[in-house]
Parts: structure tokens; sequence; C-alpha cells
């Protein structure tokens, strides 16, 4: 691999324009294919299999129009006044009848109007007394309480789908959609918006629910990471064309991957936050994987005076091998959570492992073509004259002193990093997954208004409404009007129930469905467990009504959701750890490493969910992140941040104890060869990990919640791992182990192929090609 490496990079440093043109012109084809087919992403990140999943699918077979999704928005008065005003009536009605006009909403007048052709007479007649009895205002609860809330009314006559609170300080209009939200044009959220803003001229304040919100999106925040990255690039290279290059070369392969992404999301599922997360991984390791050859190729420079082109070559045939292999690590992670079987997070995994081989490819070849465009200039005058003096050499610099600090005091550094470590842990025993709703959304934002003056008006419930579909258990039964309404009184005395309404049975009289209200939010324990319960075909409701029930919506999807991703999560775990050992066995034929490195892993991403929880659910500095609510973690999140953080972590293992086992080859043992190898390699990794922290901790700063945990995760985690464990344990546990770390089995190591990370081959060949010169120009000057 070394010497194959070495060829093309010394290819593409003398004949640089092949590799830039093809470079920018694959980025071209790119663009142009992305204007043809435009944009298509969406929100939609369901589980197939699942059970909400499988009731969804069944209504959109059987009865589309109630399979749609469902959206709110909320009218409220200033603080003292009231909406019950005539001209604050007929404006709000007017916006209402304004929505129902618009193309995807579904009108309830028009399907009342149909409702011969899929409803039943009874239950149709079931809905209408339902309506009525939330009129007159005596719909009860378990507790006899008369509800704080009635439909709005003008002249007597109820506004369909709008609830105004006792007070009428509050009005909630909740309608459906025919397709889900996911499925919507971008118009049709703005169009919504646009005919209920129209009642702001009457003092009316018109709040859509996160349902209509915007959607993630790429902001000037993530800048501040690049910025950040160009400093340190700068300090740890010495000038601004070097520090340029890896900048260069990771904003290329961004946009070639990125944008491809994009330009052939109409043939793929693609979600809108699978672009952002490509962004993040191809960035930080386009950086940081084109910092180690630039940095290589100037050390031997320096070190050993050869020119800029053979450097060159040399690095990328050997610091080359080692981006070859932590990159091909960071893409096996990822792909290997196309083992799980969820379509989104597939999808997210193989857009994140392109942006990840567009940016290995490009350092092994668009960059030394760079290179050779800069020529010797990659290193300055100032540089070489101050690595010529004795001055500009410092054997006993910080990273010397530090890594002789740990490995004399090794036990002492173990125990301190599993201790600190482990009680960054504690928190992830108790964490949440769902999916962050209006309730976790900052106070100045109209989806937490939204969510708010909800809960404040009508209770927390109606913020998360179930859907239920009642079947009966026995084939050739019918649901009938007394079966529907007794189920329907039942599910009312509930003690976690608000409001239910009958929505109707199908014309074979197999299919019911029910608009359930829970008394707690969307994202409650108690909510879950409702769910759990009515599901449940051994409960009272469903053995004395003959009855089995499915429950769908937005709520029971996401909580289905996060009890599927926390039910595979150690699966992928244990996939993961597989996959650690096997890799690094193979890299650094050795039975400690990957054993050492796995456990180093396992220890740093448990901190890292701790860590992460204890902010983003707890609330722990959350002014300092700019968010204002804690709540539940993003479902996927812990999946999808192993997977990446596992690939980069065995970056920072490879370059950093590829580099110790280079000494131990090269002449140096035990202690000698940790501490020879750290020297070498620590710099250069402490200064990719700032670059991959910076950039990751740009995304915290962006608006949407989502993307600010996922962000804080990476970042988080990079620094754990690389500072605490990479920096710290890796040094003392090799200390401990000396040159014991590097045994193999005999049997083992006749069996394993010798991958040649370190490019020991590829020196020993090219120094044995220079004495064979040297030998032919002795025997001409004899001669």
């Amino acid at each position: 691999m070394s010497t194959f490496l070495y060829k093309l990079g010394k290819s593409a440093y003398s004949k640089p324009w092949y590799f830039i043109v093809s470079w920018i012109a694959l980025l071209g084809i790119v663009l142009a294919i992305l204007g043809i087919n435009g944009i298509h992403v969406t929100s939609d990140m369901k589980i197939e299999g699942t059970e909400s999943q499988k009731v969804l699918d069944q209504l959109t077979a059987e009865l589309p129009e109630a399979s749609g999704g469902q959206a709110s928005i909320v009218f409220t008065a200033l603080e003292g006044e009231s909406l019950n005003t005539p001209e604050r009536l007929n404006a709000i009605n007017e916006a209402v009848n304004e929505v129902y006009k618009l193309e995807y909403v579904i009108n309830p007048i028009e399907l009342a109007a149909q409702a011969g052709a899929s409803m039943t007479d009874a239950a149709a007649q079931g809905s209408q007394t339902a309506q009525g009895e939330a009129a007159a205002g005596s719909t009860q609860g378990a507790a006899g309480e008369l509800p704080p809330y009635g439909p709005l009314m003008i002249d007597g006559v109820p506004v369909p789908g709008v609830m105004i609170a006792s007070d009428s300080s509050v009005a909630l209009f909740q309608f459906q959609f025919t397709v889900q939200q996911m499925s919507l044009p971008e118009w049709v959220p703005d169009s919504v918006i646009d005919a209920v803003m129209t009642v702001e001229k009457t003092g009316i304040t018109a709040l859509p629910s996160d349902s209509l919100s915007t959607k993630p999106a790429i902001g000037s925040t993530e800048a501040i990471g690049i910025a950040v990255a160009a400093v340190v690039l700068f300090m740890t290279l010495g000038s601004v064309v070097a520090a340029g290059l890896p900048l260069l070369t990771a904003l290329i392969g961004v946009g070639i991957s990125v944008g491809g992404a994009f330009a052939f999301s109409n043939i793929f599922h693609m979600t809108d936050l699978t672009p952002v997360l490509a962004l993040m991984v191809g960035l930080a390791v386009g950086i940081d994987y084109s910092l180690f050859i630039v940095n290589r190729q100037r050390r031997m420079i320096l070190e050993q005076g050869i020119s800029a082109q053979e450097a060159a070559s040399r690095a990328v045939g050997t610091a080359g091998s080692a981006v070859f292999f932590a990159g091909l690590t960071v893409i096996i992670a990822l792909c290997g959570m196309v083992v799980i079987g969820i379509g989104f997070l597939s999808a997210m995994a193989l857009v994140a492992a392109v942006a990840v081989l567009a940016n290995v490819l490009v350092a092994l070849t668009l960059l030394p073509a760079l290179l050779g465009l800069v020529g010797e200039r990659i290193c300055s005058a100032k540089a070489r004259t101050k690595n010529s003096t004795p001055s500009g050499k410092n054997p006993n610099g910080f990273a010397h002193r530090w890594v002789s600090g740990v490995v004399k005091g090794r036990w002492a550094i173990i125990v301190a990093v599993i201790v600190i470590l482990g009680a960054a842990a504690i928190p992830a025993a108790k964490m949440e997954m769902g999916i962050p709703s209006g309730a976790t959304a900052n106070f100045d934002t109209t989806a937490r208004q939204s969510y708010d003056a909800i809960s404040d008006g009508f209770g927390e419930g109606f913020n998360g409404p179930l859907l239920l579909v009642a079947e009966p258990q026995g084939s050739s039964e019918a649901i009938t009007m007394e079966t529907l309404g007794a189920l329907v009184q039942e599910l009312q005395q509930h003690d976690n129930v608000s409001v239910v309404t009958p929505m109707g049975v199908n014309e074979t009289g197999d299919m019911a469905i029910i608009s359930l209200i829970p008394k707690t939010g969307p994202t409650d324990k108690e909510t879950k467990d409702l769910v759990q319960e009515l599901r449940s075909n051994d409960s009272s409701m469903s053995t004395s009504h003959g009855v089995k029930i499915g429950v769908t919506g937005f709520t029971a999807i996401n909580i289905d959701m996060s009890s599927k991703l926390a039910e595979v999560f150690p699966i992928y775990v244990i996939i993961i750890v597989i996959l650690s050992i096997i890799i690094l066995l193979l890299v650094f034929r050795s039975i400690i490493v990957p054993i050492k490195a796995t456990v180093g892993f396992l220890l740093s991403i448990l901190a890292t969910f701790g860590m992460t929880t204890a902010v983003f659910q707890w609330g722990w500095v959350h002014d300092l992140f700019g968010f204002d609510t804690g709540g539940p973690l993003l479902s996927f999140m812990p999946i999808m941040v192993t997977g990446i953080l596992y690939g980069l972590a065995m970056d920072y293992q490879v370059f950093l104890v590829s580099s110790m086992r280079e000494s131990y080859v090269h002449g140096h043992h035990g202690k000698e060869s940790v501490i020879h190898g750290y020297d070498q390699a620590s710099r250069v990794v402490v200064a990719a990990a700032i670059i991959m922290v910076s950039v990751f901790a740009g995304f915290i700063f962006a608006h949407d919640i989502m993307i600010k945990q996922i962000g804080f995760a990476l970042a988080i985690g990079i620094l754990i791992d690389a500072f605490f464990v990479r920096m710290a344990l890796v040094p003392a546990v090799m200390a401990v182990f000396g040159d014991k770390a590097w045994w193999l089995p005999k049997w083992l190591d006749r069996l394993l192929p010798n991958l040649d990370v370190e490019g020991d081959k590829l020196l020993a060949q090219l120094k044995e090609q220079e004495r064979a010169g040297n030998a032919k120009t002795h025997l001409r000057k004899a001669r």
C-alpha cells in the first residue's frame, strides 16, 4: 500500500494539473447535476415495522383521508384582552376558511358532505353527538370536572376545528393535511402561515406549531469552527500557504460529497439533517487528513533535508497510508449502521461515509498536486533557518515533559482517567431518548410560544394528539355504533385522557378511527405508558369491547422510534467492538493494542453520553450553549455519534500508536519507544483534535436543537477521547506493557497480511535504491 501511494503522490506532484483539473471537473459536474435536479430533502424519519408505522400504512391504504399529518395554530390576545370580540372572531373565521381552501389541507365541511362514501351513518352520528356535547361544555374527564375550553362559536355556529379557552384569551385551530408533513411541498406550510397572519391586524398574535416551523439549516455559526481551524493550522504549520492547503482540500471534498448528496437527493430518501451531518464529518476529517500529510512532508524537508517533491511523495506513502486506513475505519464504522436496517439512519451514515471517502481521495491525490504547485515554498526560509540551528530543535519541549511524566506516573494516570471518565458517564444512566419538540425550543421562538400557549389554555396533551384505530378481534365481526360509543366513553374515563372524539368507521365496519388527546405532554413518560396500555390486547378496553387498538400520530411515531433505536443500540455497540478489534489487529499486528484501544473508546463514549445528558437533558450550563430548556436527547444521536466518534477516535489511535510502533521497529524499546513515538506524533494529533473540536463546536450554536446536540456530543467526545484517552491513557498503558504491547502469536502473525501502515517496506526500498544509486556513482567516478 505505501509503495503504491508513494508512486501516486509522486505522479500527482510532478503532473499537478492532470489531478487538479480532474477534481475541478468533478465538482463542476456535481454542481451541474444539482442545478438540473434541484434539492429534495424531507423531515421524514420513519422506521418501518414499528406499531405506529404499521397503523399509518394501513390508514394510508384504506382511509387515506385519515392518514395525513396534523398541525395547529394558536391565536392569543394581549394580556388582559379577549379574543371574543366581533372583529377578532371574524378575523379568525376568515383566516381558518383561507387555510381550508389551500391544497393539501382537509376541509372538514367538505369531508362531512362526503361522509356517506367513507363512513357509516352511525359513526357520523356518533361524531356529531360528541361535538354537540363539547359545545354544551358537558364532556367530562375521569374526575368529573368540566374542561376549561369549548368550540369557538360565531352566531351560534361552531367554527370547524377551532377551540377557545374559557377566559377567551387563547384559541386553538387544529387541522389535518392530506399527507404527512414531511411529504408536503415547501410552499404549503408557508401558505398556511401567510393565511393566519392576517389576524394580526386586529391585535391577535398567531403562533404556528412546531410542525410548521422551518427545518434545520446550516447557518453562519459553522464558520466560527473553520476560523479556529485556520488559526490552529497556521500555528502548527507555520505559514499561510501550508495552512491554507488543508482548508482548501477539505472544502473541495465537502463540496463534492455534500453537493453530490443534494444532486441525487431526488432518487433516494434524504432527511434534512443528513447533509448537515456530512458537512460536520467531512470538514473535520478533510482538514485533519491533509494536515497529517502536509506536516509529515514539512518534517522530512526540515529534518532530513530532502527535496519538497521527494518529501511529498514519501509523506503520501507513509502518512498517506495511515490516512487511508484511518478513513477506512471511519467508513466501516458508518456503514455498520446499515446492518441495523433503519432506512433514514442508513442514508445518513452512507452520505457521511461518502464525505469521508471523498476527503481521503482528495488528501491522497489533489493535495500532492497542490503541493506540486507550491514546490519548495511549503517551508519558508525562516523555518529552514530556525530548524538548522540548535536552538530551533527542542527535544525537551512540553510534549516530551508531559509524556515522560505520564510514563513515570503511569498507574496514577490510568486510575485518574478511569475515575474522571467514569464520573462523567454517570448521567448517561438517566438518558432519555425522544425527538425534540416545541417544549424544548427557545422561549423566543414561535414553536415554543405556541407550545406554552396550548399547554396553558388547553393542557399539554393538546400538543401531541394520538390517532387510534380500532378493529374487531374477530374477523367476521363489525364495529357498531354502540361498540364505538361505549369504547369512547371508557377511553374518556382514563386518568390520563383529556378529550376523545370518534372520527368515524369505514364502510365495511371493520375499522373505527378515534382522536385522543392525553393530559400529559408528547415526551412525558405517562404518555408513553398510555400508548403501551392502549395497544395491549389484554387491556380492559380491548377485551370488554372485543377490539384491538392501534395507535399512531406524530407522538406515537416518536415514542416507537426512540424505543426501536434504544433496542438496536447495544447491537451496534457490539458491531463496533468487533470491528475495532479486527481492524486494529490488522493495522498494528498486536493483541494488546486493539483491546486497549477498544476499552479506551468505550470509556470516552460513555463519558460523552453522560456529559451530553447533563447539558441537554438536565440543562446544565444551558445559557452557555444558547438554549433555554432541557429535554430528551435526539433518539438516533447515540448510534450516530458512536459510529462517528469510533471512527475518529481510531484516527488518533492509528496516528499516535503507529508512531510508537515505528519507533519500536527502528530500535527503540520499552518506555523509550513510547516517549519517542509520542514526541513525533503528539503535536500534530493535538492540532488535529483541536481543529476537529472547533469544527464540531461551531454547530453547537446553530438554532436547531438537534444540530446543537449532535455538534456538542461530537465536540465533547473528541475532546475527551483525544486528550484524556489518547494523550494520557494510551501512553500510560503502553508504558505498562512495554515491548509486550507488540506481542502477536506466531500462528496469527503468519495468517495476517502485513499492511505496512508505517511505510517500513517503502523506506527500506528507497534506501536500497539510494545505496544502489550511490554505488553506480562511485563506479562511474572510479572509471
